[in-house]
C-alpha cells in the first residue's frame, strides 16, 4: 500500500504557483488578471481566484478548537442549541407553545416580551412545565424593565429551587439597538445594578450586542463584525469604568449576529469575530480564580465570545416566499460549520406575516437536517486550514478591526448611535445595495433575478411584527427596508392596477441572439409582474407586428442580433405603429440611427431595471 502511495504522488510533480500564474495568463490571451479573475469584496479587500499552501504563512493555523484565541472556536465540540421565539401576548399559549416545540427538538426558547415586565404568577405561568436547568431560556425586553425582569427571574428560580449555577439563558439588554430601532434615547445607567442582580446565575448573559439589526439592514460583513466588537466594547468600558470586574462584565455579554447568503464569508466573519473579541478582552486583563489559573493571572474564558446567529431577513421576499427556505438553509449551514453557540432560523414568511405553525416547523426542521442527518455538530472546524477561508478570514478581521479602531477614535459606540453616525453609514450602505439591486449587480433569485412571471401575491404584502415603543423620538434610526422592497411595491403596484400588462417577444433573424434576447426581456419584463409572450420567431417583421396585435400587446420587444437591427428595427416600428409600447431588447451600435427613426426604448444589462420598469408603468398607467 505505501509503496502504490508513492507511486502515485510520483506521478503528479509539484506545481509550483509561478507555473500556475504562467498557465493562467497564457490562457488568458492578453486580459488584464486583475480584472478578469481577482473579485474585489464590498468589504474592500480582494479575493484572488486560487490558494496554495504558502499563502498561510504568518496565519495563526495551529491552534485547536477551544484554545485561545478561539479562531477554531470556543468548544472542543460542534454542539449549538436550537432557538426559536415564543411571542408572549398570551401567557397561557406561550406557555402551550414552549411545552410543544421543546418535545420538537428545540433547547433554547426566546421569550419576546414585546415591551411589558412578566413576573410573579405571569412568569410562574410561563415557565410552568419547564425544566430551567435542562433549557436554555432567552427573553428579550425593554432597556427600562431589565432590572425587574431580572429580579423576577432571579426570585423565581430561586423559589423553584433551581441550582442557579446551572441555568443557561439571557435576558436581552441592548440600549444601543432599541435607540436605533425605535429612535427613543436611553443610555447603560442600569447596567451595573443588572450585572449585580445576576452574578448568582453563572451561566446567564444579559448585555446584548445586537448588531444582526445592522445586518438586517443592509450592513456588509465587515460592517456588522466591526461595529459588534465597538458594541462589546461599550459594555466592558462602561461598566469596568463604574468599578466592575472585567472577568465579571465579559461572561455576561452575548453577540446576536445576522447570517447573510453570503456562505464562505460568513464562516469566516463568525472565525474572526471570535479571535478579534478574545483580543478585546484579554487587553482589560480579566482575573482569573482558578485553582490551575495561568502565570499572567488573565481568565482566557471569560476571552469566549458567546454567539446567538440568525439567518438574515434583510434578503427575504415576498414573491417567490419558498426561495427563502434556500437562502435560510446555506445561511444555517455556514454558522454551523463556523461553531456558533445557537442558531435562529428566521421563517421563510416573516416577511409578510406572523409565522404561523408551519413555517416555524420548517425552520425547526431545517437545523435538525443539520445535526440529525448532515452530522454538523460531530465536526469542528471543518473550515481550519482552508487555504481560502483562513485568508479570508484574516482579511475581513483586518477590515473589521480598522473599523472598530474608528469607532473608539471617535469616542465609542454608545456616542456614534447617538450622534445618529453608525445609523448614517448603515443607511447609506443600505442605498447603495438597493441601487446595485436596482442595477442587478446584487442579484436577488425570483425578485431582480428569473422572477416566476406567472406567480401571483394572493394577498401577500410586506408586513413587520416588531414591537413599537412609547417614547419621544429623538434619535436616527435605521432604515431597514429588504433588499427586495423596491421591486415588491412595483410588482403589487401592477396587480392591483386590476390589469396585467402583455410583453410580446418579436422574435426574428439570428436564432441564438433572439433566443438569449427573448429570454433576458422575459426575465426583465417579469420583475413587475407582467404577462411575458414569448415566440418561436417569425419570417418577417411584418408577420410578427400582426401577431403581437392579434395577441393585444401592450409592449413589443423586438429581439434579434445587434447586426440585423439596422433592418429589422425601423420596419418593426413602423409595422407596429403605435398599436403598443416598441422596444429594442439589446444596445446595438446603431442605437442612435435607431433613435433618429423615433425608437426610443431600449432594454439591455446596463439598465437600470427597477427605474425602466418604474417608467413604463407610468407609460401604460400604471401608479
Amino acid at each position: 500500500m505505501a509503496n502504490n502511495k508513492e507511486k502515485l504522488f510520483s506521478e503528479f510533480p509539484p506545481v509550483s504557483t509561478e507555473e500556475w500564474m504562467a498557465k493562467i495568463t497564457e490562457d488568458l490571451k492578453g486580459a488584464d488578471f486583475e480584472k478578469k479573475l481577482v473579485w474585489r469584496t464590498n468589504e474592500g479587500f480582494k479575493v484572488q481566484p486560487f490558494y496554495r499552501q504558502e499563502n498561510l504563512a504568518g496565519l495563526d493555523t495551529d491552534t485547536k478548537p477551544g484554545e485561545f484565541p478561539y479562531r477554531r472556536g470556543t468548544k472542543a465540540d460542534n454542539s449549538w442549541f436550537v432557538r426559536q421565539t415564543v411571542s408572549t401576548k398570551d401567557i397561557k399559549a406561550a406557555n402551550a407553545k414552549a411545552l410543544d416545540i421543546l418535545g420538537k427538538g428545540v433547547d433554547s426558547l426566546n421569550f419576546c416580551c414585546c415591551g411589558r415586565l412578566i413576573e410573579g404568577a405571569d412568569l410562574e405561568a410561563l415557565l410552568e412545565g419547564i425544566c430551567a436547568e435542562c433549557v436554555e431560556l432567552n427573553f428579550g425586553t425593554a432597556p427600562a424593565l431589565a432590572v425587574k425582569q431580572a429580579e423576577a427571574i432571579v426570585a423565581y428560580l430561586t423559589k423553584k429551587g433551581y441550582d442557579l449555577s446551572k441555568v443557561r439563558g439571557s435576558i436581552s439588554y441592548d440600549p444601543m439597538a432599541f435607540m436605533m430601532k425605535q429612535g427613543i434615547a436611553c443610555d447603560l445607567a442600569d447596567a451595573k445594578k443588572l450585572l449585580e442582580v445576576l452574578l448568582p446565575l453563572k451561566k446567564f448573559r444579559c448585555f446584548t450586542a445586537g448588531a444582526g439589526l445592522l445586518a438586517d439592514s443592509g450592513a456588509y460583513c465587515y460592517q456588522e463584525l466591526g461595529y459588534a466588537l465597538a458594541w462589546g466594547n461599550e459594555y466592558m468600558r462602561s461598566l469596568t469604568e463604574a468599578g466592575a470586574r472585567s472577568e465579571c462584565v465579559a461572561k455576561k455579554i452575548q453577540f446576536n449576529l445576522s447570517i447573510s447568503s453570503n456562505y464562505f464569508m460568513e464562516i469566516a466573519k463568525f472565525r474572526a469575530a471570535r479571535m478579534l473579541w478574545a483580543k478585546i478582552v484579554e487587553a482589560y486583563k480579566p482575573e482569573c480564580h482558578c485553582q490551575d489559573k495561568p502565570e499572567d493571572g488573565i481568565c482566557r474564558c471569560a476571552c469566549k465570545m458567546v454567539i446567538n446567529a440568525t439567518t438574515s431577513k434583510y434578503n427575504q421576499t415576498v414573491f417567490d416566499p419558498y426561495v427563502n427556505l434556500l437562502r435560510s438553509q446555506t445561511e444555517s449551514m455556514s454558522a454551523a460549520l463556523a461553531g456558533v453557540n445557537s442558531i435562529t432560523v428566521t421563517p421563510f414568511d416573516a416577511a409578510y406575516q406572523c409565522p404561523d405553525d408551519f413555517s416555524e416547523r420548517l425552520a425547526r426542521n431545517q437545523q435538525l437536517l443539520l445535526k440529525e442527518e448532515s452530522h454538523l455538530d460531530k465536526v469542528v472546524d471543518p473550515a481550519g486550514g482552508s487555504y481560502y477561508i483562513e485568508n479570508l478570514t484574516e482579511a475581513l478581521a483586518q477590515q473589521a478591526w480598522n473599523l472598530f479602531l474608528s469607532i473608539e477614535d471617535e469616542g465609542g459606540m454608545m456616542a456614534l448611535v447617538k450622534a445618529g453616525k453608525v445609523q448614517e453609514a448603515i443607511n447609506a450602505t443600505n442605498a447603495a445595495r438597493h441601487e446595485n439591486a436596482a442595477k442587478r449587480k446584487e442579484g436577488l433569485l425570483g425578485t431582480n433575478q428569473f422572477p416566476n412571471i406567472k406567480e401571483m401575491s394572493e394577498g401577500r404584502a410586506p408586513k413587520c411584527c416588531c414591537c413599537k415603543a412609547e417614547g419621544e423620538k429623538t434619535v436616527a434610526t435605521l432604515d431597514g427596508a429588504r433588499l427586495a422592497s423596491q421591486f415588491e411595491e412595483l410588482r403589487l403596484a401592477t396587480e392591483a392596477s386590476g390589469k396585467r400588462p402583455k410583453v410580446f417577444m418579436l422574435t426574428i433573424g439570428n436564432l441564438a441572439m433572439r433566443q438569449a434576447r427573448a429570454q433576458f426581456s422575459g426575465n426583465f419584463f417579469g420583475c413587475a409582474g407582467y404577462e411575458i409572450q414569448d415566440n418561436l420567431g417569425f419570417k418577417t417583421v411584418e408577420e410578427g407586428a400582426e401577431a403581437a396585435k392579434k395577441a393585444k400587446a401592450d409592449i413589443v420587444v423586438l429581439c434579434s442580433s445587434d447586426d440585423e437591427y439596422a433592418e429589422f428595427g425601423p420596419a418593426a416600428f413602423k409595422a407596429v405603429a403605435g398599436s403598443a409600447i416598441f422596444v429594442i431588447a439589446g444596445a446595438p451600435a446603431c442605437m442612435e440611427d435607431l433613435k433618429a427613426a423615433g425608437i426610443e426604448n431600449y432594454v439591455h444589462v446596463r439598465c437600470n431595471v427597477l427605474e425602466t420598469l418604474k417608467d413604463f408603468n407610468n407609460k401604460l398607467g400604471i401608479k
